[in-house]
């Protein structure tokens, strides 16, 4: 199969036309208009099972380290039980799909319930899209791309899979061989997007636990396996004409002991490592999530996809990231480490939080609506689904009359956010758009509410149920004469559960 041409970012166009215009000795002064030279997009993914990026960067990791100095390194967390557990099933399955496991059905290792043929992996979606492209997946842990097991995750419309059986050994004969394998793949034929996964770190975490001498070494030795690949790739006799995206990710973290499947910050812990046209060297995000790689990958070879992920090169206008410069350690919370920094009171510019109703004393981090990052919140108390708020990206805010109440106090939580004014027009409709986490008691409210041009507020929804991890989206009908809108979203409880909403929109 032939690849398909696309067009190319200004850098490589500017490269290219400089290598061409060097080439026929052209100068500055009596240069004539070049012809652009239109590059091939490509995309590889590479896989690394259980690998925790605090050991990936004090591991003797040459490549790897490598392309996170010359790219992004993006630290994300991942859910935990009820929604999956911290497993390879739902992790890869995460990865590969781009939707998280309340779509893709995946919980654990067991595949029950998987559903991917209303969200098949992204190789899948790449041959339905544009099957004269090839694709290639190699593993060697067999639900990945064999049909002998609960998968194959990647479906047998991929163009070439290879899979084998490395949990036999603990991955270490059989890694090299899908390294090898792959780079055969990539430096001599011809695909335009490949995934290929690597095991061995994972079978040393469970041995031996993240903490160990054998955990690093481990972690080597795939580093070499990963330069293996990352040089076929360069050797491409067509490399200078084409434009890759490279990304490496891991499905789940692991504990200093050894083990993961629970909720502990350890094993939620994830990372992208990506590399690419577009991507500024050394650059560090905290608004990547796993569910990233495959809108990634698809959009670096032209596949449009509604999925729960957004391509790296998405723009973020969430006013609440703002303010992670300005994010404090905790207070009065103690299950949370004291170097995280993860709250604050003070809103983004525009937005206001009305306490004239709140009770005194409480949590001081839970006192009123608060903004807060996943890694700080969910760890304040565990198993409570705070680990489900997977739809909220990097500083979302928080109102949590639960861990409040957990420090004695009088009156009860009673706290209302607000978002500036937005104009409208009158007799127009508008979408009212966030995505939240509700967690429901009885005792408690959660009301969003809307006022015109600063009249009396109106309810336009009432949460009497959970809604977790959803996306939300009200219709405004604005009345005649109307020339702004303003949101309110208000929660009241004592000793109940919480709400989150994040990257509010009126579209």
């Amino acid at each position: 199969m032939s690849p398909v041409l696309s067009g190319r970012t200004l850098a490589v166009a500017a490269t290219a036309t400089a290598l061409l215009a060097t080439a026929l000795g052209a100068t500055t002064a009596a240069a004539a208009p070049e012809a652009t030279q239109a590059t091939t997009d490509k995309v590889l993914v590479i896989g690394l099972d259980g690998v925790v990026l605090d050991r990936l960067k004090a591991a003797n990791a040459p490549h790897l380290q490598g392309l996170m100095a010359q790219g992004l390194t993006a630290r994300s967390t991942l859910y935990a039980n009820p929604m999956a557990a911290t497993s390879s099933g739902p992790g890869w399955s995460t990865i590969a799909t781009g939707v998280w496991p309340d779509k893709h059905g995946v919980k654990d290792n067991s595949f029950t319930g998987k559903n991917y043929t209303a969200y098949p992996d992204f190789l899948t979606r790449i041959e339905n899209a544009k099957p004269t492209l090839n694709t290639y997946a190699a593993a060697d842990w067999e639900p990945i791309t064999s049909t002998d097991q609960n998968g194959p995750i990647f479906s047998a419309k991929v163009d070439k899979r290879l899979s084998l059986k490395g949990d036999r050994d603990g991955y270490g004969n059989e890694d090299p061989k899908i390294a090898a394998a792959a780079a055969a793949e990539l430096q001599n034929q011809n695909p335009d997007a490949a995934f290929v996964y690597l095991g061995q770190v994972d079978s040393a975490g469970h041995s031996y636990g993240a903490a160990s001498r054998q955990y690093l070494d481990a972690i080597g030795r795939v580093d070499t396996l990963v330069g293996q690949v990352l040089t076929a790739v360069q050797n491409r006799p067509t490399y200078a004409q084409e434009n890759w995206k490279i990304l490496v990710t891991t499905d789940h973290g692991h504990t200093d002991s050894g083990g993961h499947g629970g909720s502990t910050i350890q094993e939620r812990g994830t990372f992208v490592i990506a590399k690419g046209a577009g991507i500024p060297a050394g650059s560090l995000r905290e608004d990547v999530k796993l569910v990233d790689v495959a809108a990634t990958a698809l959009a670096q070879v032209g596949v449009p996809a509604a999925l729960d992920g957004v391509p790296l090169g998405a723009a973020d206008s969430d006013p609440f990231d703002t303010l992670r410069p300005s994010l404090q350690a905790r207070v009065d919370e103690t299950a949370i480490p004291a170097g995280t920094k993860g709250f604050t009171h003070t809103p983004p510019a525009g937005w206001s939080v009305d306490n004239s109703k709140m009770g005194t004393g409480g949590v001081t981090e839970w006192a009123g609506w608060a903004f807060a990052t996943d890694e700080f919140w969910s760890q304040a108390q565990r198993d409570q689904w705070r680990e489900l708020n997977v739809r909220s990206r990097d500083v979302f805010a928080v109102a949590d009359s639960d861990e409040w109440d957990d420090k004695s106090h009088t009156g009860s939580f009673d706290s209302t956010l607000i978002t500036p004014k937005w104009p409208v027009t009158g007799g127009t409709t508008r979408t009212l758009a966030f995505q939240t986490h509700y967690r429901h008691e009885a005792g408690q409210t959660a009301q969003v509410l809307v006022s015109y041009n600063g009249g009396a507020a109106t309810v336009v929804k009432n949460y009497t149920a959970d809604a977790v991890a959803k996306g939300e989206s009200i219709a405004l009908q604005v009345p005649a004469g109307a020339t702004d809108v303003q949101v309110r979203f208000r929660y009241s409880g004592s000793n109940n559960w919480y709400w989150t909403v994040d990257n509010v929109t009126l579209g």
